[in-house]
């Protein structure tokens, strides 16, 4: 077991002297952030504690095999807790409309993976060496003796598999692999996971992804690819918004294609975008920064207000400077 981070144990002091928690995570929630706010909600209840788990968003139709004893929730008025835990949250802006529910609170802790994390907390755990948040969950479940059950290890295991891209993401070190065998050993059931996360798409999705296909463009000598995911284009195929995640992983995987990118419509003034970079020397964390955003080096996002046009020509004209390695200060 590697040596305890003195804030980790101030977290589990923290954690130990609290009676009713509440574990929150960000807007529209990955594998990642579901699977650590789980992990460590049924870790917290094997201790004798009385958790909560909110969310703005409800959970991804894909994961919701994790959640069988139905935790995963949404924030209501009026409740009160000893200790708010944040995991897999960059920013406290990103915990959405939960902010406003967990003001009547002790302590709020933050634990997270993400370079860009801003220390929003009282006690900020931030380790952006590990490629998710599930790895510090399991890392702080053995510091803290805590069993990690089967249906534990089911959540930890697809966040941190979810977080690497099933582990061929180049963030994966040795210790996640290590990691993920641990999970295995303790029950995580490798093919209801593959099943139901990499292998259970709905058709309206299937409509999303040849919408990617007919409609993504190469920039930059074939080192940029991109598509625009429109309302209308999630009308007309029937799909949810949630069923986009991933898409961008088909245009990353072009020969050639060094950034992938995928602008989002959020309203008329408003662009979500996800980046990737398949580089070392390309930091899309940096990029995204540029733009009120963050992430990690290989994968990261921001909102950007503007015309679609002029967010598409400003996001463009700064992974070109990127790419010829000038610098992206100005957007």
């Amino acid at each position: 077991m590697k040596p305890i981070p003195k804030t980790v144990e101030r977290i589990l002091e923290a954690l130990d002297g609290a009676k009713t928690i509440c574990i929150v995570g960000h807007v529209r929630p990955d594998g990642d952030c579901v699977g650590s706010q789980l992990g460590l909600a049924m870790a917290l209840e094997n201790a004798g504690k009385q958790v909560t788990v909110w969310n703005e968003d409800v959970m991804p139709d894909k994961l919701r095999f994790l959640d069988t004893e139905k935790r995963f929730g949404r924030p209501v008025e009026g409740k009160k807790f000893d200790i708010v835990v944040a995991t897999d949250c960059a920013s406290y802006e990103r915990l959405g409309k939960v902010r406003d529910h967990i003001q009547e609170r002790g302590q709020l802790i933050n634990i997270d993976h993400h370079a860009s994390n801003t220390k929003y907390g009282d006690i900020n755990w931030v380790s952006p060496r590990e490629p998710s948040s599930g790895e510090l969950i399991y890392d702080l479940c053995g510091w803290a003796g805590w069993k990690i059950t089967q249906p534990m290890a089911d959540c930890l295991f697809t966040a941190v598999s979810t977080d690497t891209g099933s582990f061929q993401y180049p963030v994966t070190t040795p210790e996640t692999l290590e990691t993920a065998a641990h999970l295995v050993e303790r029950g995580a059931d490798l093919g209801k996971i593959c099943h139901e996360v990499y292998q259970s798409f709905p058709l309206t999705r299937v409509r999303l992804l040849r919408h990617v296909y007919n409609k993504f463009r190469l920039t930059h000598d074939g080192r940029t690819a991109y598509f625009w995911l429109k309302r209308a284009d999630y009308a007309r195929t029937g799909a949810s918004t949630e069923e986009s995640e991933g898409l961008i992983d088909h245009i990353r995987a072009i020969e050639g294609v060094v950034v992938a990118i995928v602008f989002e419509e959020m309203d008329t003034n408003f662009t979500r975008i996800s980046f990737r970079s398949k580089v070392e020397r390309v930091n899309v964390n940096e990029i995204a920064a540029v733009f009120g955003g963050g992430g990690h080096k290989a994968a990261a996002g921001a909102r950007v207000a503007g015309t679609p046009l002029s967010v598409q020509r400003r996001v463009l004209g700064t992974v070109k400077r990127a790419l010829a390695g000038r610098s992206i200060s100005a957007a």
